[in-house]
């Protein structure tokens, strides 16, 4: 299993929740999150923003899915053609075992 942490624009969430559940992935966990990139913020007029926000999405998958996961996300949550800075980031990670509370049950 892998886990597959998107930090994404704030916009882009509704399109690329809905593409999600579409091709068959409903489980999904969001949390509003702050941060910066690269770019290290972003000056506006006179007003620097060091802390900026953006939507984490937390989705659990087999190995075989991450791919198409992964696809999804970068398709739905760019902007443009080519992309801009503060699109956001794709993390996936291992992830060794999952429970259900209420079945007791192992696995996804």
């Amino acid at each position: 299993m892998l886990l597959v942490r998107a930090i994404i624009r704030p916009e882009k969430v509704g399109t690329v929740l809905s593409e999600l559940l579409s091709a068959g992935y409903p489980a999904v966990t969001k949390m509003d999150v702050y941060g910066r990139g690269k770019q290290k913020g972003v000056k506006v007029g006179e007003i620097f923003y060091d802390e900026i926000p953006k939507e984490m999405l937390l989705i659990v998958v087999e190995d075989t899915e991450k791919d198409d996961v992964v696809k999804i996300i970068m398709k739905y949550a760019r902007t443009g053609e080519s992309g801009h800075f503060g699109d956001g980031r794709i993390f996936v990670s291992p992830v060794e075992e999952a429970y259900t509370i209420s079945t007791k049950k192992k696995g996804l």
